[in-house]
Parts: structure tokens; C-alpha cells; sequence
């Protein structure tokens, strides 16, 4: 009798073992620490045609899309093992340092201030500040955009430099992502929307815009794009950035950058020394 309780006690204790062991198991591949079965979530935005977008059928498409998943499959991951979570440009350092993804290609510039609570890999993409305007519009420059409704997103570098430096006496309405500020310039509610000019051809060169707008061919910044990592995660960044070397050398960022911005006659730059500007 003794021997049986023994024996049922015994097996009670194996059996949540395997089971503590089998949900650990499980909870490291959810992490994307590996490839293997598991899942790694990366961050881009749902939004902006040519870079990141969702479809209405469930897929994405863009150069960010591409480049995430190039660097994904270099990491272990194949495309189905991506998970990908929407990042607007406000939430960004708070999505890394709470672990909802392991790392971030959202149109993501590298700046002083955001290397002191994020690390980068790259650059993978020189991008510039410019304007999107209608037509027929005659503004031509920064200063013409002063006393002029002017809009952009909140917590993007493109809404800080219009403040400090481009046009301070603008407008600026700041709205949550840029597809509200192309509608706002669609129907006359604001002048000019501002950010990087590989975003605004993106827009451009939908369907439903073509032949409303222009950009007005200015260079007001520079705009090196990052992949954001979690501070700390050297290891990452190390990787991330060979993938992105490898992406560079054998074509695939040449290509990528011709089918999501040669509809739109984008003038990109040639691809950024990786590693460069990041420290």
C-alpha cells in the first residue's frame, strides 16, 4: 500500500517536470532567440506604401519588409516564422525595451538621442528630408513653408527639424501616421506634408494619387535608416549587420530598392557603409 502511494507520488512529480520543461521549451522558441521552430516578431510599419505596408489581403510589401526579411532568414528564420508587429514612429524605443520584438526596419533614423536608449545595426538606406506638395503647388523651398499648414508624424525627426530649423513660424499639425497627412493634402486641409522622400514616393506613386502630387526635390536632412536592436544586444547587432553586408554584396539591395521605389522614379543613394555612423 505504502509502495503504490509512493509510485502515484513519483509519477505526479515526473509528469509536471516534463511538463515545466516542455513550456520552458516552448517559451524559448516564442522568444526568436533562435531559428529552428520558433518565431521572431519584427517591427515595421503597416502604412507606408513602398517601405512597409499591410494589404487588405493579410501580406506585406515594401523595402523595409524585404530588407527584414533578407536579415530574418540570415538569422535562421524563414518567412513564415516572422511575426510582424506594427511600430509607429512614438512607440519605437518603448517596443524595444519591452521586449515586444526583436528588432525594428521602420524607417528608423539614427540619431544622438535615440543611440542613448536604442542600438542600431546599419544603415541600410540614406533617405532625406523632403516635401510632398500638390501639382500644382509653387512651394519650392523650406522657408515657403512659413505661416503654411504643414503636416507630419508625431515623434519623427522630420517634425523636430521642421520646428527647430526649416520653417518655424509653419503650421505643423502632427498626426499618428502619414496616410492622415496625405489625406489631409488630398483635400486642402494642410499645404505640404514632410518627411523622408523615400516615404513620400512611396505615396506618389500609389494609383489613387498619381499625378496629384510632387515632390519638391529638396535635401533638408540626412537620413540614415537603422534596423533598431534592444540596448545592450551586441550580439544582435553583429549579426544583423553582416546580413546586411551580405544583402549589399550579392544584389539583393539593389534589386529590392528597384521594385519598391522604380514605380515611383526614386533617386536613391548608394548603399550606406554598414556599421558606419552607428556608434
Amino acid at each position: 500500500m505504502k509502495l503504490r502511494k509512493v509510485t502515484a507520488a513519483s509519477a505526479v512529480v515526473l509528469a509536471l517536470a516534463l511538463s515545466a520543461t516542455a513550456c520552458s521549451s516552448n517559451d524559448k522558441k516564442d522568444e526568436g532567440s533562435s531559428g529552428g521552430g520558433g518565431k521572431v516578431k519584427v517591427g515595421i510599419k503597416f502604412d507606408q506604401p513602398g517601405l512597409g505596408l499591410k494589404q487588405p489581403d493579410g501580406s506585406f510589401s515594401g523595402f523595409d519588409v524585404d530588407v527584414a526579411t533578407y536579415v530574418a532568414k540570415e538569422l535562421g528564420y524563414k518567412p513564415a516564422q516572422i511575426q510582424w508587429v506594427e511600430t509607429k514612429s512614438q512607440d519605437r524605443e518603448n517596443a524595444l525595451a519591452r521586449g515586444d520584438v526583436k528588432f525594428i526596419v521602420a524607417t528608423y533614423s539614427i540619431n544622438d538621442e535615440r543611440k542613448q536608449k536604442v542600438d542600431f545595426a546599419g544603415p541600410y538606406l540614406l533617405a532625406h528630408q523632403d516635401l510632398l506638395v500638390k501639382a500644382d503647388s509653387n512651394i519650392s523651398k523650406g522657408t515657403d513653408l512659413n505661416g503654411k499648414p504643414l503636416c507630419s508624424v508625431t515623434g519623427s525627426t522630420s517634425a523636430q527639424n521642421v520646428q527647430k530649423t526649416i520653417a518655424p513660424k509653419a503650421n505643423l499639425k502632427e498626426n499618428a501616421g502619414y496616410s492622415e497627412c496625405i489625406a489631409g493634402l488630398q483635400s486642402g486641409a494642410v499645404d505640404a506634408v514632410t518627411t523622408d522622400d523615400s516615404i513620400l514616393a512611396g505615396f506618389a506613386s500609389q494609383d489613387k494619387y498619381k499625378g496629384q502630387f510632387k515632390l519638391a526635390g529638396l535635401k533638408l536632412s540626412n537620413e540614415n535608416y537603422g534596423i533598431g536592436v534592444k540596448k545592450g544586444d551586441t550580439a544582435t547587432v553583429d549579426k544583423i549587420n553582416s546580413a546586411l553586408e551580405k544583402m549589399v554584396s550579392d544584389g539583393s539591395w539593389d534589386a529590392a530598392v528597384k521594385k519598391n521605389f522604380g514605380p515611383a522614379d526614386y533617386k536613391n543613394e548608394p548603399a550606406p557603409k554598414i556599421g558606419d555612423i552607428v556608434k
